[in-house]
């Protein structure tokens, strides 16, 4: 019964962190064929777009890790997630763009899922908790700032209202709500609701950060 119960705390953490990864990536898959087809770029645009707004976070995290070769490129359902997302969109884009803000909300809804997904990775691999925060951050915002400078566009993340802010604010709640013992799936809906409800308020009331003086 106590190897059964250790089995479970160790198996726990690497569950969450593929529902995270794996969420994400579907979500940031579509926002990422979304933003190809507003680029007007055909079908094989729109799947190299999705490809790399979906797994490009994770990829970059998990060579900081030194988790060779990435998760993205050992499991055959990461690469399969963008390009059917991909197909879908090129063939259904009418009726998505039928739901108000659908492309922010994936996007915040994917900000927050790979906010989760990268803290989470980076504490299996016994990073102290400011880089877990920094991977959790890089995760989630990785994959956007590459598909933005693929459509020759200023990164969302220099650029526009609270983004990578919510990203870490996310990834800190998550890790406190661990210090104080709360359960790694409710601390991971703390981190990610959190970092969710940060983007969408700065969306709604145009939040930004401090600029230069002059600007």
């Amino acid at each position: 019964m106590a190897n059964s119960r250790q089995l479970w705390a160790k198996s726990g953490p690497d569950r969450l962190l593929f529902a995270a990864d794996i969420a994400g990536t579907l979500v940031f898959a579509i926002e990422g064929a979304m933003a190809a087809v507003n680029g007007k770029l055909d079908l094989i645009g729109i799947v190299v777009l999705a490809f790399c707004t979906a797994l490009g976070g994770g990829l970059v995290r998990d060579i900081l890790l030194g988790a060779l070769p990435p998760a993205a490129l050992r499991d055959w359902r990461y690469p399969a997630i963008p390009i059917v997302a991909a197909v879908l969109v090129f063939f259904l884009d009418r009726y998505v763009r039928a739901i108000p803000a659908a492309i922010q909300v994936l996007d915040a809804a994917g900000l927050a899922l790979f906010a989760v997904a990268g803290t989470v990775k980076a504490r299996l691999h016994k990073m102290n908790a400011l880089v877990a925060i920094m991977l959790g951050t890089i995760t989630a915002v990785g994959g956007g700032t590459i598909r933005d400078v693929l459509l020759n566009q200023i990164p969302n993340v220099l650029r526009i209202e609270v983004y990578a802010t919510a990203a870490l604010v996310g990834s800190a709640c998550m890790l406190a709500a661990r210090k104080l013992r709360v359960p790694s799936n409710a601390a991971a809906a703390i981190g990610g609701g959190v970092c969710f409800l940060l983007r969408i308020l700065g969306i709604w009331r145009h939040w930004n950060l401090p600029r230069a003086l002059g600007q």
